[in-house]
């Protein structure tokens, strides 16, 4: 008999480019051996340079997904993406709220990589009252914890002050991802029951960082679901995004307009030579 496959759900939006949300995660689970499942709240048209548009799934028929699949499956840690709205949140979070044997990771989605904004502005309050309480880790980017900080965090020696303050405010560990401050290096700060992590590499030059987001919490929830301990997942986790950008490739679009970018996501980098 086979012994049981990891099961994982992650809630978010999908990417018509495939480098981000949904698509992003399901690549990352399969790079380490989780079934994936999926919720979709909303549909982006967008690549990695323009976000065009965004459809919302109906509340009522995302709660209706999220319901079934854990009602369905042995979930051991879900993700959450791009939820949008307010009432997509408040959503979330009363059928998570229920399941608080499963891992969550909040990933709190609320600008793209081309500064277009993914989040209407009432949402912001119902992530912090309700959905950052229930996480095991959230992974905001410098710009998220401003907003949910209510202040900007002007350097890398103002990380750790943030980090501490942001997990006291939710109750949760927090991720905090440096990768927007100038510098050579990137520094990630995890901060967990007061203790404070730090992961440092070397700035990877690509043209564009459009789902390293979502690729980095997905792979942080697979290993969650792997029972892998939070600071030993963000470590494999950030070593997992290394590859994808070490490997990120370039193409020209049909038009000849743009030059897209794109992780090497899901590969199975030790067999890379196959």
């Amino acid at each position: 008999m086979k012994s049981a496959i990891p099961v994982a759900l992650t809630i978010a939006g999908s990417d018509c480019s495939a480098g981000a949300g949904i698509q992003a995660d399901l690549k990352t689970f399969q790079h380490f051996g989780v079934h994936g499942l999926t919720a979709i709240t909303c549909v982006v048209s967008e690549t990695a340079n323009i976000v065009r548009a965004v459809h919302p799934v109906p509340v009522d028929v995302v709660a209706d997904q999220i319901s079934l699949l854990l009602e369905s499956f042995p979930v051991r840690a879900v993700k959450t993406g791009m939820l949008f709205s307010a009432p997509h949140v408040i959503a979330v979070a009363e059928i998570l709220g229920r399941h608080r044997d499963v891992q969550l990771v909040v990933d709190p989605v609320m600008i793209a990589s081309t500064g277009d904004s993914l989040l209407e502005p009432d949402a912001v309050t119902a992530y912090k009252s309700l959905l950052l309480p229930l996480a095991r880790v959230i992974t905001p980017n410098l710009h998220e914890a401003d907003a949910l900080l209510g202040e900007k965090i002007p350097d890398a020696q103002a990380l750790e002050s943030a980090a501490l303050r942001l997990s006291a405010m939710f109750g949760t560990a927090v991720l905090l991802k440096g990768g927007h401050l100038d510098g050579p290096q990137c520094i990630d700060l995890l901060a967990d029951q007061g203790e404070i992590h730090r992961f440092v590499a070397d700035r990877i030059p690509v043209a564009g960082s459009h789902g390293t987001g979502c690729t980095l919490s997905a792979a942080i929830t697979a290993l969650l679901a792997m029972n892998i301990p939070l600071p030993r997942a963000v470590e494999m986790a950030k070593d997992y995004l290394g590859e994808t950008l070490r490997l990120s490739y370039q193409f020209q679009s049909p038009c000849g307009a743009e030059t897209l970018h794109a992780l090497n996501q899901g590969t199975r980098f030790n067999n890379r030579g196959s």
